[in-house]
């Protein structure tokens, strides 16, 4: 029998909440954390909108000689891991490391706009100036590496990058260590700060960003016919992925079951996706079968519904594609109107959604949908989310460079 992979501890960093009970409330008061940028100067662009974490107080996790050797990227990704552990009241020492416990991590950008922020100081002040540690900052493996050390986790250690999917890559590479007996438990999860004036400003010259002039919080309009881009975010998200059996013996809380994962590529262009869908239709359906469920039985999807036009559009014509005359029964709900498009945080964010809509049976909303688009003619759950007994959930992360991956959860296994 193939080991069975649970979710045993959430730990969101996010504009509407940190830690699992304040990022439920946040998606239960249904209301946008996007917000003007206030960490940098915008008016040169043509965005001036993200959701930013201004309540982020890492001396509440770190001592101050490890935030001296610890930027902002790596913070979101070792404070995520903080949290997710304890919600899952799994022990840990760095004096006695464990070998069956790994880190599966993601992320688009790793630490470059710390790097970009130590380029200034470079320029200001020469070699003095610059954090004698930026070279253990700037790669994006600084995420599993640091968790690793943190926590004492000598078991496999990844952290992939690969764009807007690399946090739902994470979990669905967890999944696979747990089945193949690679590890018992893997902290799985994505980060991303990508918040400096470079780094945005690298999206905004490639106008894939929304130029919305009003209210910030409607900025991001999945699905929504006035869609004109994606609202960029920070923070961070890590799920405890467990072995069943190794979960129910120490008495563990299971929010979900891990069942399927799908990795594909368009092969076509760096920002547009295939224009036939074929490659995100094949992942959504290997997801299922990898799962051995067939497209009636999904009850929810989280879409990755970046708020692009042709994305959105795209991911519709392969969800009409895959479950047919059941497209228009399942809820389909796009939530990066709460969390902006934290790039290789997103797909980890909404995995945790995703456990959470199962275990409290509740799907959140498309938040600012307001004008139906007939390219994206689902059922999008606008505005107001709802209460509903879920089973399976299926959560899609598209992103640039044509990268497909899927994951499939379901409702946690009765002891």
């Amino acid at each position: 029998m193939k080991r069975r992979a649970v979710i045993t501890g959430l730990g969101p960093i996010t504009s509407v909440g940190i830690g699992r009970d304040q990022f439920w409330r946040g998606l239960r008061a249904e209301k946008s954390g996007i917000r003007n940028v206030t960490c940098f100067d915008s008016s040169i662009f043509n965005a001036h909108c993200a959701a930013e974490i201004p309540d982020w107080k890492p001396e509440e996790f770190f001592p101050p000689h490890r935030l001296k050797r610890l930027d902002r990227y790596a913070q979101f990704s070792v404070g995520s891991a903080r949290l997710a552990l304890d919600d899952a009241g799994l022990k840990w020492s760095r004096e006695e490391p464990q070998h069956r416990v790994g880190v599966s991590f993601g992320t688009a950008l790793g630490g470059i706009a710390n790097a970009e922020s130590e380029h200034a100081h470079f320029l200001k002040k020469g070699s003095r100036g610059v954090n004698q540690t930026l070279a253990l900052q700037v790669f994006g493996g600084s995420a599993h590496t640091n968790i690793a050390i943190e926590f004492g986790f000598r078991g496999a250690g990844t952290t992939n990058s690969n764009s807007c999917a690399s946090g739902t890559i994470a979990v669905g590479e967890a999944l696979r260590y747990i089945r193949d007996d690679f590890a018992d438990v893997i902290v799985a999860g994505g980060a991303e700060s990508p918040l400096s004036q470079l780094t945005f400003g690298a999206f905004a010259f490639i106008k894939t960003m929304s130029q919305h002039a009003g209210d910030p919080r409607a900025a991001c309009r999945p699905f929504d016919r006035l869609r004109d881009g994606f609202v960029m975010g920070e923070g961070a998200a890590s799920l405890v992925i467990e072995e069943l059996d190794h979960a129910r013996a120490r008495g563990a809380h299971i929010y979900a079951e891990v069942l399927g994962y799908s990795l594909n590529n368009d092969a076509f262009h760096m920002t547009s996706p295939l224009p036939s869908g074929e490659s995100s239709i094949r992942a959504i359906r290997e997801s299922l079968a990898d799962a051995e469920l067939t497209p009636n039985d999904i009850d929810y999807i989280n879409a990755h519904a970046s708020s692009t036009i042709l994305n959105d559009s795209t991911e519709t014509m392969a969800i009409k594609q895959v479950f047919g005359a059941h497209a228009h029964e399942i809820p389909v709900s796009g939530t990066k109107p709460y969390t902006g498009h934290p790039l290789g945080a997103t797909g980890a964010i909404e995995a945790v959604i995703a456990a959470l809509a199962l275990d409290r049976s509740w799907v959140p909303p498309t938040l600012n949908w307001e004008s139906p688009d007939p390219a994206c003619d689902l059922d999008v759950v606008p505005q107001h989310g709802r209460d509903a007994g879920i089973n399976y959930v299926l959560s899609n992360s598209f992103g640039f460079g044509g990268i497909n991956s899927c994951i499939v959860l379901g409702r946690a296994p009765a002891n």
